[in-house]
């Protein structure tokens, strides 16, 4: 069973920075894309940045120049390091992989989920 674990969220103030790590692991062959979504309370949940296997990034308008995604291959996380954070940065923060599994002889691409770290930035 694939598992992602996400972790680092908490409660800071406007202007204050926090660092997400998101863990993989389980019977992991190869991890391809990795992103960070987030969620606000009565709002769809949004791309946040996507980072490709081969280090390439995208940011989305609202957070670049402020948040930063990576990813560290031989422990198979992926970090979004926010600066500058702003109350409407408060979401529910979700860490998505991209990747190939194996069970047996049978190997398989899927997307899987994390459970969500809680980032409150107050004003």
């Amino acid at each position: 069973q694939v598992q992602l674990v996400e972790s680092g969220g908490g409660l800071v103030q406007a202007g204050g920075s926090l660092r997400l790590s998101c863990a993989a692991s389980g019977s992991i062959f190869r991890l391809n894309a990795m992103g960070w979504y987030r969620q606000a309370p009565g709002k769809q949940r949004e791309l946040v940045a996507v980072i490709t296997s081969g280090g390439n990034t995208i940011h989305v308008d609202s957070v670049k120049g402020r948040f930063t995604i990576s990813r560290d291959n031989a422990k198979n996380t992926v970090y979004l390091q926010m600066n500058s954070l702003k109350p409407e940065d408060t979401a529910v923060y979700y860490c998505n992989a991209d990747l190939t599994s194996y069970s047996g002889s049978n190997y398989y691409t899927n997307d899987f989920w994390g459970q969500g770290t809680q980032v409150t930035v107050s004003s």
